[in-house]
């Protein structure tokens, strides 16, 4: 009897593996879902929407903290208008299924005061955590 008593002890602690491959789907499809939102909604309300509520983000030499602070930066803009999208061409997920990353190209226009365009395309890294509700929100971008 004790040894049936101690493998099912030893079964019930034990934790089920995350599905990493359908993790690895779930974060891309979020990284999707931003880049969409941020075409159709603007990059403010896509930075403010899909961030984590201690999410970082690095523009220039600068580190700016926190939803509001997301918030306040997008708002600065002097560009009339602008468009940013990207697209990740790869994703990973921590073993321990509530982190991720992801990295590809993006693509941004933007209109001055003075009708000159900026058209500029890169490279983006975001870093994703799970929050409790189980959503995917970006900590670093």
């Amino acid at each position: 009897l004790t040894p049936i008593l101690f493998l099912l002890f030893f079964s019930c602690q034990m934790e089920s593996k995350p599905d990493l491959e359908a993790l690895k789907k779930e974060v891309e499809a979020t990284e999707i879902a931003f880049s969409d939102y941020s075409v159709a909604n603007g990059t403010q309300a896509a930075f403010v929407a899909f961030a984590h509520e201690n999410a970082a983000i690095k523009r220039r030499d600068t580190v700016i903290v926190g939803i509001e602070g997301i918030r306040a930066y997008y708002g600065e803009s002097s560009l009339l208008q602008s468009r940013l999208e990207w697209k990740p061409s790869f994703v990973d997920v921590a073993s321990s299924g509530d982190m991720a990353y992801t990295y590809g190209k993006y693509i941004f226009w933007g209109l001055r005061p003075d009708s000159t365009e900026i058209n500029n395309t890169g490279i983006f890294h975001t870093v994703w955590k799970k929050n409790e509700a189980g959503e995917w929100k970006f900590v670093y971008d």
